[in-house]
Formats: structure tokens, C-alpha cells, sequence
């Protein structure tokens, strides 16, 4: 099922965006909620808050005392440590335990207020992050919820700030305007996006391929490719090894907005090995057989498997290759050439232009440019020393 990632800071409207979602038929499991509900009278949870804090945290009726519980971890990082320590692992696990009982073609969106702080992004097919300006926050909590100017100020100063939600964030709604305008925005994404990436990933096929322009090189491709890459290797588990490769992972380079990662195995076994679950985590196999040009041996090819993004919104390429084939050498030896050399990267640049003007296939037209750019770099390395992953 697809699994979104949804947060905000305080009074940006991260619950009215959950509301909305909820309409439109999404599962919503709402990790404050949870919180409560860990630590209720009865549970191991409060049982484990009292050992650790003591009875004065609980009210007359037996039930827990935030004020005080709040009172005695407020400004002591070890005390709020242990009580992070005594709910959270509670609320993942409800939470999946509501997520495996959803029905299996279900979206479930986890609203969580400190999704960023707690490392939680990779862990998700998609985040959304509700952003609005500080002034706006500061209006909603004190007019809507009741608090003085201060209580707001210091509400909002001890979340993380926009600019991490941002770098954290698939998909950004501004919510600066009324809630009919938020609607919109909602709807548009569930419509646009939300809809086929849980069709596509339930399905185990790619989005289609968008035709996409070479366009100036953009300054938050790198970012994505780390945020990517990191769903990755949480998906797979350990430290895989993966690269960010291709046009879009060199600073300054035209690029048609396709982010090739790579990822490096042992063997095509492997490889194989690794394709259900590369779907499950929103990768699927592209169909077809799939093979690297072995620059400087004529004629020959060398085999890998390549995935697509189940994300109608990303176009991506996962090359999963051979550590050590000939495709995946040139693959970082041509990236680490075309940083190292502006010159090398601003041909490359010239020579897509000419081949976006003519009337050739993109495709066929590069690969003489390519087997002159592989020597280019051989030389190169050989004259710098250059070893791959270094």
C-alpha cells in the first residue's frame, strides 16, 4: 500500500490537509492521537511513565498529568529523552499495526508533527510538508487556539525549521490563503499524483515517461537524488551502495530532469534478488533487457537491470549494475570527468543542444560524443590518478 508521510509545523494546517485527505478516502493514523492513546490508564505506557517519573505525574483519577509530566521534562534533555524513549517505540508500533490491517490497495497517510526531527522521511513513498509563514502560525495560535504571543513563539521555536521540512519534503502545500484554496491544492495532488503513484506501485509498473526537455541545470537536483537515494537504502536495509550518476549530479549541466542513481551489486542474481523489494519501496523493474555499451571494447555489451519511479512525479532511472562492469565504471568516471573539467562539461552541454536541434534520434546521435568523451576521461583519470568511489 502507499505509505505518505504527512507534516507541518504548528498552525501551518497540517490537520485540515489531513481532514481533506480523509475525504477523499485516504487512512488517516494521526500520531499525536496514538500518543494519547499509548498512555492510557491501563497501559504499559503509563506504567513505564511512572516508573521513570513518578506518581505526581497522574492526576487524582489515575489518569496521566500532562501540566506536570510537561513540568518535570520542559528544559532537561535527559528526561525528555526517556519519555521519547517510552512512546515512540509505542507509537510505531500501533502504527503499523493499523497500517497492516488497511486494506492492501489503501493510502495511508501517517500525520506526524515531528516526522523531520525524528529521521522518519525515508521511511515513506511520499512526504508532504504544509508550510506557511511564521506571522500566519503566530495569528492561528493565538486567535484559534487560545495561546498568548509568547506560548506561540516558543511552540513554533522548538520544532525544526522550514527550510529542513523543504529538504525533507517530496511535495510542499503552501497553505497562506483560505481553506478553499487549501482544498484545491489537496484535491489537486491526490487527483494528479497520490492517485497513480498507488496505482502504479500496487501494480508494480514505472510511471510513463514524460517527455521531457533539456532544460538549464537546476540547483536542487543533488538533494532530491540524496532524498531518493536515501528511501533506498532504508527500503533495502544496511548501507547499499548507491551513487547519484548522470547529467543531473553535475553542478552546471543541462539536463532533462531524469535523476539517474545507480545502485552496485555482486552480481545479476543479486540484482534479481533485490527487484521485489525495489517495487514494494516504489522502484519497479523496468521491462526488457537492459545492457551498458562496454566503452573501448568494440561489439561488446555488458548486462545490468534497470528500474523506473513508481512517482508519477519523479522521472528516475535506477541502474542497477555490476560493481566493477565496465557500464558502471564509466558511469562514475564520466560524472567525476565532467565535474572535475568545465571545459568537458560545457561541450557536453553544447553538443545536447545541437542534438535537441536536429532531426536525429537523441539516443543514437550521443553515442559518438560518448565514445570520445570515454577516452577524454581515461586520460584524464590516468593523469589524476582518479579510482572509482573516491
Amino acid at each position: 500500500m502507499l505509505r505518505v508521510g504527512l507534516t507541518g509545523g504548528i498552525g501551518a494546517g497540517k490537520s485540515a490537509v489531513a481532514q481533506r485527505f480523509a475525504e477523499r478516502g485516504a487512512v488517516i493514523i494521526d500520531a499525536d492521537v496514538l500518543a494519547r492513546e499509548v498512555v492510557q490508564p491501563g497501559t504499559d505506557g503509563l506504567a513505564a511513565i511512572v516508573a521513570e517519573f513518578g506518581t505526581g505525574v497522574l492526576t487524582a483519577d489515575g489518569d496521566l498529568d500532562r501540566p506536570a509530566l510537561g513540568a518535570k521534562v520542559f528544559g532537561d534533555e535527559a528526561a525528555r529523552r526517556a519519555l521519547e524513549g517510552i512512546i515512540h517505540p509505542r507509537v510505531r508500533e500501533r502504527t503499523a499495526e493499523l497500517t497492516h490491517a488497511a486494506p492492501p490497495d489503501a493510502i495511508v497517510v501517517n500525520d506526524v508533527p515531528l516526522l523531520v526531527e525524528a529521521g522518519l522521511s525515508p521511511s515513506y513513498h511520499l512526504v508532504v510538508v504544509v508550510l506557511a509563514d511564521r506571522e500566519l502560525r503566530m495569528l492561528r495560535l493565538t486567535r484559534l487556539r487560545g495561546m498568548t504571543v509568547a506560548e506561540a513563539a516558543a511552540r513554533i521555536e522548538a520544532q525544526t525549521d522550514d527550510e529542513r521540512r523543504r529538504a525533507a519534503a517530496d511535495v510542499v502545500l503552501p497553505n497562506d490563503a483560505d481553506l478553499d484554496d487549501l482544498h484545491v491544492r489537496v484535491d489537486r495532488l491526490w487527483r494528479d499524483r497520490i492517485v497513480e503513484f498507488e496505482r502504479n506501485l500496487r501494480l508494480g509498473r514505472a510511471a510513463r515517461r514524460q517527455d521531457l526537455l533539456v532544460t538549464p541545470s537546476e540547483p536542487d537536483w543533488p538533494a532530491l537524488a540524496a532524498r531518493l537515494i536515501a528511501r533506498i537504502r532504508h527500503g533495502l536495509g544496511g548501507q547499499p551502495d548507491l551513487h547519484h550518476i548522470g547529467s543531473t549530479a553535475v553542478p552546471g549541466l543541462s539536463a532533462s530532469r531524469v535523476i539517474d542513481l545507480m545502485l552496485s551489486v555482486r552480481t545479476l542474481a543479486e540484482a534479481d534478488a533485490l527487484a521485489g523489494r525495489l517495487g514494494e519501496i516504489g522502484f519497479p523493474r523496468r521491462s526488457g533487457e537492459w545492457f551498458d555499451n562496454a566503452r573501448g571494447v568494440p561489439g561488446m555489451t555488458w548486462p545490468k537491470r534497470l528500474h523506473g519511479c513508481a512517482d508519477p512525479g519523479y522521472e528516475v532511472n535506477l541502474h542497477v549494475r555490476v560493481a566493477g562492469s565496465p557500464g558502471w565504471r564509466f558511469a562514475l568516471l564520466m560524472r567525476d570527468h565532467l565535474r572535475a573539467v568545465p571545459e568537458a562539461r560545457d561541450a557536453y552541454a553544447a553538443a545536447k543542444a545541437a542534438w535537441m536541434a536536429s532531426f536525429e534520434g537523441y539516443a543514437e546521435a550521443k553515442e559518438p560524443w560518448f565514445d570520445e568523451e570515454a577516452q577524454a576521461a581515461d586520460d584524464w583519470a590516468g593523469s589524476v590518478g582518479w579510482q572509482p568511489g573516491l
